[in-house]
């Protein structure tokens, strides 16, 4: 049975460039990231929609 690690470290939302990609780190409640990984056309996309969200 493997030991239980308390979750540490999970880090800021960031996101980086990878090859064709661009790969997101989102925090979530609870510790631990959701990883995505999204084009460039579809980094715009979340872009616009989240903005829509914000300015409404």
């Amino acid at each position: 049975m493997a030991a239980m690690k308390p979750r540490t470290g999970d880090g800021p939302m960031e996101a980086v460039r990878e090859s064709r990609a661009i790969v997101v780190y989102v925090p979530v409640e609870g510790g631990g990231r959701i990883v995505i990984s999204v084009t460039d056309q579809e980094a715009a996309e979340l872009r616009d929609v989240l903005a829509g969200v914000l300015d409404g």
